[in-house]
């Protein structure tokens, strides 16, 4: 039982890394955009992983760790800010390959922008509970900078974190205790909406949102710039 956590992270990962070279998706000729990402959300997810554990609003369970921490957290959850992120990813790159058409092109926008008020109208509303506030609040920030910016990649992106919501409520199911005696992360539910999914906490939900966001935001900008600096290069060596 005190590997849980780490069986949990490796699972996750295992299938979408098997996967990654498949012939059609190739999704290993992307990691040079998708590690650099990843890599920057880490940093800010992880730095508010350490405030948020320290203050308490969330926390592990000894039972189900291997027992190795760096800066208060488990070795586990900085590997879940690997695993789960390039599982996600690996979908909106599966997307991408076998649905052709963007399926959500003429609904993303007014949902997600919809999506960010409710998110700012509760995060203001209760400014006082941490956990629910600070993640609303900075996801609808993002999902209103890349609705301005009319990003083409939007409709996939929502898609595939529709279809993540699957595999979502079950990772998020075995680390809440849905599955088990206890559960591996428990929260202070006096920082959150006390409204649960089973047995995850609805922000956690916002939580992976913001998380996918961010890591395809940041690979998609990669990508773009370049491709851009290739043609600058081609073009050059023309001359």
């Amino acid at each position: 039982m005190n590997k849980l956590y780490l069986t949990i992270d490796l699972l996750t990962i295992s299938a979408p890394l098997l996967l990654s070279f498949d012939k059609r998706v190739a999704f290993y000729k992307q990691w040079k955009y998708l590690f650099p990402a990843m890599l920057l959300m880490g940093v800010v997810f992880i730095a508010k992983d350490v405030i948020f554990a320290a203050s308490g609003i969330w926390g592990f369970n000894d039972r189900y760790l291997v027992g190795f921490r760096m800066l208060g957290l488990p070795i586990e959850e900085w590997l879940f800010f690997v695993a789960v992120p390039y599982a996600i990813v690996f979908i909106y790159a599966c997307l991408l390959v076998y649905v052709k058409k963007d399926i959500l092109k003429s609904v993303h926008r007014p949902f997600l922008m919809a999506l960010s008020v409710i998110l700012i109208v509760v995060g203001v509303l209760y400014y006082d509970r941490l956990y629910t506030s600070v993640i609303f609040i900075l996801t609808a920030l993002l999902l209103l900078y890349n609705v301005y910016k009319k990003q083409a990649w939007l409709g996939y992106f929502l898609l595939a974190y529709l279809v993540s919501l699957i595999p979502f409520l079950i990772v998020n199911g075995l680390l809440t205790g849905y599955f088990t005696e206890e559960p591996i992360v428990w929260y202070d539910n006096s920082q959150n909406l006390g409204v649960r999914i089973l047995s995850i906490p609805i922000e956690d939900s916002i939580y992976s949102l913001m998380m996918m966001l961010m890591t395809i935001q940041g690979m998609e900008w990669l990508r773009r710039n370049g491709k851009r600096n290739s043609n600058k290069t081609e073009l050059a060596s023309e001359r």
